[in-house]
């Protein structure tokens, strides 16, 4: 005798510049967070609701609310920039917020503002990057490897990411992996491998955060306030220097709820 227990799980679909995120409301803590092969599932394209990653929206104490990310393999993540201001537009949504609000993130508490589908997101403040011969390094809430080259519409980002994500030094743990091309003085084309979803994603948040900040650091621009064109749209980045650091740093870009539904689960 076969006893089948079903699971009617709500949750609403978004996406910034093409990077989505299946988000949901875990406000009576009733999602098992444990559930790797869930979130898994979920993120699958063929057999789930399909996206890069997983948020779940939760009561904060010290904060508007608290924003929990998982990755496609089902794995807490680090910060995802986009995830970010696609949560800010769910707590609109949810009339948590109305045009502004303050959220807490696994990497401390963020700013952001809200107006139409525009979100303006503060990120960290950065105080490290490390330039070597081919790339920089420096983590803006998430690890990214960046690297300078042409014609980046043709490079095979799929194979050339995964080969630095799990080479040295990075190994196991691993780090998110950037391409860049130069556009103009201020603008920059980017193309990112992300870890945990294991493949080219159209955008990435904090990976165009970390361009940006390595554009400045390398002297590729002057420019504080940097356009970032990704395969699903463009972003904005800009930043303040002062005193080796980089500060008040936001993230600003589109986000859309695409649509909302429920996952049936035996």
């Amino acid at each position: 005798m076969f006893i089948f227990v079903l699971m009617n799980l709500e949750f609403f679909k978004y996406q910034g510049t093409g990077n989505d995120f299946i988000i949901i409301d875990n406000r009576t803590n009733f999602f098992d967070k444990q559930d790797v092969s869930l979130i898994n599932k979920l993120c699958d394209r063929k057999y789930g609701v399909g996206a890069d990653g997983l948020i779940l929206l939760e009561n904060s104490k010290d904060s508007d609310f608290k924003m929990i990310y998982y990755n496609a393999d089902g794995n807490e993540g680090t910060m995802c920039g986009n995830g970010g201001r696609c949560i800010v537009a769910f707590a609109k949504h949810l009339a948590i917020i109305t045009n502004k609000t303050t959220f807490d993130a696994i990497d401390g508490l963020h700013y952001a503002t809200i107006k139409d589908n525009l979100v303006n997101l503060q990120m960290i403040d950065v105080n490290i990057v490390s330039e070597y011969d081919s790339h920089l390094f420096l983590n803006t809430g998430s690890p990214h490897h960046i690297t300078f080259t042409q014609d980046i519409k043709n490079l095979d980002v799929t194979s050339l990411g995964a080969s630095i994500r799990y080479g040295e030094p990075y190994n196991a743990k691993g780090t998110n992996v950037n391409f860049v091309e130069q556009v103009n003085k201020n603008t920059f084309s980017v193309r990112t491998y992300e870890r945990g979803v294991e493949a080219e994603t159209l955008s990435c948040g904090t990976g165009v955060t970390a361009v940006a900040i390595a554009a400045f650091k390398s002297k590729k621009t002057t420019a504080k306030t940097v356009i970032l064109n990704t395969l699903g749209g463009t972003l904005e980045v800009n930043f303040d220097f002062k005193d080796n650091v980089y500060k008040s740093v936001f993230l600003k870009g589109p986000t859309n709820m695409v649509f909302k539904g429920s996952f049936l689960r035996t």
